[in-house]
């Protein structure tokens, strides 16, 4: 079991922001964290990694990493980070980058190929596409067979193509590996075909922990399912109103009459919900 409880003080733009987490993550769990923009969970992944600070203890499988006395340094802690900006050696190959981290050149083509990179091993990052260069970020973080794998937004700069490629071969590494893996994410589809738990922060407090059926599919009374989105554009189309609105990487129309229209703006974060699949807006908060 992975067991954190920290507390740690954040500067943000406007006001100070206390991250306080105490959660319990079981051994080969795959859990997302999730939650607004500045709500903590990239400092979270970076206090495991033991790349920031943090009061309070975590304890990795029965191993003190950080407590009042002592922080495990990072080199020491067996984890594998999957960054956002991929952090390749641009002056080594594909799978220079890989044996850079542990000379196992079987465990390297091994993992070429289960990502389908094999053919590109000798190649330079320069000339790798995003998604080339997030999946060797992913097998370079798995070369030391890491107990806890942490991804920080690892699909944001992908295509939606791309996404489905990388997801399918981050779980199917994960099963092959038995990692315990926390991913930090926005994006509510990936958050339910990846993770068995989800837990959403704000302002640095954890909010919801649940399976991502009991966090995503919000329902009331009837309703078939319920989603957070964005509205993009209100526009009239003869006697009716069409609201545009963004969920997680889809795009939907939902009808609205006059009156709603006028209720709605531009921008603002609504419920989708829908009864006999007629979806339905209202507001939030």
């Amino acid at each position: 079991m992975i067991d954190i409880n920290i507390e740690k003080t954040l500067q943000g733009s406007s006001k100070d922001m206390q991250l306080s987490i105490n959660l319990q993550i079981q051994e080969q769990e795959f859990v997302a964290i999730s939650g607004k923009s500045g709500s903590g969970k990239t400092t979270l992944l970076r206090v495991l990694a033991g790349l920031e600070s943090a009061k309070g203890t975590v304890s990795v499988f029965g191993k003190r990493w950080l407590d009042g006395h002592h922080t495990l340094a990072v080199q020491k802690r067996q984890i594998g980070f999957v960054f956002q900006d991929y952090a390749l050696f641009e002056n080594m190959s594909v799978e220079q980058n890989l044996l850079y981290v542990a000379q196992d050149k079987k465990l390297a083509r091994h993992l070429l190929e289960l990502t389908e990179l094999s053919s590109l091993a000798q190649r330079l990052p320069a000339r790798l596409s995003g998604g080339q260069k997030q999946r060797v970020s992913l097998c370079r973080a798995l070369m030391k067979r890491p107990k806890l794998l942490l991804m920080d937004e690892p699909f944001s700069a992908l295509d939606p193509s791309m996404r489905l490629k990388l997801q399918h071969d981050i779980l199917r590494l994960h099963k092959e590996f038995a990692t315990t893996t926390l991913f930090v994410t926005h994006d509510p589809s990936e958050i339910y075909k990846l993770a068995q738990r989800v837990v959403v922060l704000e302002d640095g407090k954890m909010i919801q922990d649940g399976t991502p059926k009991d966090v995503l599919l919000k329902t009331k009374g009837s309703q078939k399912f319920s989603l957070q989105g964005e509205i993009l554009e209100i526009y009239k189309a003869d006697v009716i109103y069409v609201a545009v609105v963004a969920i997680g990487q889809q795009i939907v129309e939902v009808v609205l009459d006059g009156h709603e229209a006028q209720s709605f703006t531009v921008g603002q974060s609504v419920q989708v919900s829908t009864k006999a699949f007629a979806p339905t807006l209202s507001a939030l908060g």
